[in-house]
């Protein structure tokens, strides 16, 4: 609303761009999130934007930055977790895990609070105290029945650091709890419940793909009745 229309209407574009490339193709929407910051450096939404896009080309440090400078623009709280995870991605995890202790996670709603645990896990994890970050896991929101959107990703979380603990029972229950709630896809629980239970995919297309290739080299390469010998032409 604070810029001229046709400015606002090549910035919209750009966004648009962003927010359709970001997860297919993260270069091209980091490539939009550029020409959108390029134009309209002073409105908070384009910061925010472009960090995503940053954080998601593990630009970590020019992430931070643009968070940053959308959060002083807003006032919000809502980046507190992203911004600690760009520290660990940056290998600052004590950071991260300062971060999770700020009056600002206090601020967020549920899902960001949740997030926050999930950072905050990863960090301890990092920092090799897998305990630790078994128990920071270790929450309501976990235990709850009722499905959350965040619900997926933190069973998933709790799982893999079960199995990095080496409680591959228990891990296995949750990664069998992750799979129930993930309805979108979201997570590979499917695929990790499998690598535990010693299940091997074959992909049926590939191997057909194979058999039709071998049988064409055949073709071509065995003698047919009217070709006649295949030792060379006649001396006679």
């Amino acid at each position: 609303m604070s810029l001229p229309k046709t400015l606002a209407e090549d910035v919209a574009r750009n966004l648009v761009m962003v927010a359709r490339l970001i997860d297919e193709d993260p270069e091209k929407a980091y490539a939009y999130s550029r020409i959108a910051l390029r134009l309209a450096s002073r409105v908070a939404a384009v910061r925010e934007a472009a960090g995503f896009a940053a954080y998601a080309t593990q630009k970590y440090a020019e992430a931070l930055a643009e968070f940053r400078a959308a959060r002083r623009m807003t006032g919000s709280v809502e980046l507190w977790p992203v911004m600690a995870d760009c520290e660990r991605g940056l290998g600052r995890p004590e950071r991260a895990m300062a971060m999770a202790g700020e009056p600002e996670v206090q601020k967020l709603d549920k899902a960001g609070q949740v997030e926050m645990r999930l950072v905050a896990a990863g960090a301890r994890r990092d920092m090799g105290q897998i305990d630790a970050a078994i128990v920071t896991l270790q929450s309501p929101e976990l235990a709850s029945s009722s499905v959350q959107p965040w619900t997926p990703r933190l069973r998933y979380a709790y799982a893999d650091a079960l199995l990095e603990a080496g409680r591959e029972d228990e891990a296995r229950e949750w990664f069998g709890k992750a799979l129930e709630a993930d309805k979108d896809g979201s997570t590979d629980a499917s695929d990790r419940l499998a690598e535990l239970d010693g299940v091997e995919f074959v992909d049926v297309l590939d191997d057909d793909d194979e058999a039709d290739a071998a049988d064409e080299s055949e073709d071509q390469t065995a003698p047919r009745a009217e070709d006649g010998p295949v030792d060379g032409p006649d001396k006679a």
